[in-house]
């Protein structure tokens, strides 16, 4: 084997869609020594379960620990059991409200099921935090916490934002960071990945290493994929999300609802095409020897195949691709699985121009409001321009612009 040559092409692969990788060099060395010793790398990835379910933007990090995998390395599917009851701080304005155990406990069963959707369960170690943390002293705690200052704390924009503004920070949040940071010194990590807002919580576990007499770990950061809307980052809370067990006809149709710009990232954060397949992709579509919508509808397809079957993709596409070609009464649609799902809150009604923003159709009010006075939005196939319109359980498919959305009880 060409040492030099391996390394190179497994670089290419680790580095392709990442934001931060501290250190190249450092990393390198450890891609050298795993060759030569013929042992894996330790690559650690942590989820706290918030929500009962993942959604695309989980899965961004899900493919680069696969991408670890193909390449012969181990990976830690972390559960932060314990972290989740302190709550993630990250990007908060205010102190974030801790989980409880039942509900932590319901949630990491559902991320244990959808796990293996992506990675492989042989080259897959999946680890609890509360493991070593619940067993972890007092005095080990504070052993722990005297390794770090609260000046280097508030360098993390988020606390320095609220300290500025004279906003609470609680002290068990300083705890967050730390023990995200340990759990690298317990599972001794060779890299550990996260999203562009974890940075900081991922540095401190190179520093504790150090501290523990450890080599430091390697940190990866991805990008935060943005979601439907093309605006916010992908998440429950801003209903622009795609679930990864939501059914076929639903994810097919909100990749489908993207933009075309948004398509091109979601190719290289979501897609297993090699480089070269996606740097030709990008060429033949500037060219125009690709129709962007055909490469959606790849995308599409690929997406739906890793959760469900081939057919099942397929079966998707057919029924997208009937209710464009057939214009089909929107009344007839209601049961589209095809069509984005928008859960209506409670249960109850809402005004139509927050519908169309909260369902990420619009990036804002104003420009829903915008919509509707252009008469571009249809319910029952009747033009709505009443900007007070409002929307119920009932409601059925709303069609605005090109996109559409199908209301469901909550």
């Amino acid at each position: 084997m060409n040492i030099k040559a391996e390394i190179k092409r497994q670089m290419d692969i680790i580095a392709r869609g990442t934001v931060d990788l501290i250190s190249r060099e450092e990393l390198e060395k450890k891609l050298e020594r795993s060759l030569v010793e013929g042992v894996p790398l330790r690559v650690k990835a942590g989820f706290d379960p918030t929500a009962p379910d993942l959604h695309l933007g989980h899965t961004v990090l899900m493919q680069k620990m696969r991408h670890f995998q193909d390449l012969g390395h181990q990976v830690i599917f972390l559960i932060g059991d314990f972290t989740g009851m302190i709550g993630d701080p990250t990007g908060r304005s205010e102190t974030r409200k801790a989980l409880t155990v039942e509900q932590i406990r319901a949630n990491a069963a559902t991320y244990q099921q959808q796990t293996f959707r992506i990675l492989d369960p042989d080259r897959t170690e999946i680890s609890f935090n509360s493991t070593w943390m619940k067993e972890m002293s007092a005095e080990g705690l504070i052993e722990v916490a005297a390794r770090y200052s609260v000046a280097r704390m508030l360098e993390r924009d988020d606390f320095r934002k609220r300290y500025a503004e004279q906003r609470p920070i609680s002290i068990h949040e300083f705890l967050y960071p730390l023990v995200q940071g340990y759990d690298s010194v317990a599972l001794r990590a060779d890299v550990e990945l996260g999203g562009t807002d974890q940075k900081f919580n991922l540095l401190v576990g190179r520093d504790l290493q150090r501290d523990f007499g450890q080599e430091p770990q390697i940190v990866i950061t991805m990008p935060l994929l943005e979601g439907t809307d093309g605006v916010q980052k992908m998440s429950k809370s801003f209903g622009n999300y795609i679930g990864v067990t939501e059914s076929p006809g639903e994810i097919y149709g909100k990749v489908m609802s993207i933009s075309d710009n948004l398509m091109v990232r979601y190719y290289e954060l979501l897609s297993s095409i090699s480089v070269e397949e996606l740097r030709e992709l990008g060429t033949a579509i500037d060219e125009g020897r690709t129709h962007p919508m055909d490469a959606k509808r790849a995308l599409a397809r690929e997406i739906v195949s890793r959760y469900y079957e081939s057919a099942a993709a397929r079966e998707a596409e057919d029924q997208f691709t009937r209710r464009f070609s057939e214009r089909r009464p929107l009344e007839e649609l209601a049961g589209d699985e095809s069509i984005p799902a928008f859960e209506m809150e409670g249960g109850g009604d809402m005004p139509l121009f927050k519908v169309l923003q909260e369902a990420g159709v619009t990036k804002s009010s104003s420009e829903a409001i915008r919509l509707i006075k252009a008469g571009a939005v249809r319910i029952k196939d009747e033009k709505i321009m009443d900007t007070q319109f409002i929307v119920t359980p009932e409601t059925g498919v709303i069609k605005a612009g090109k996109k559409f959305i199908r209301i469901v009880k909550k």
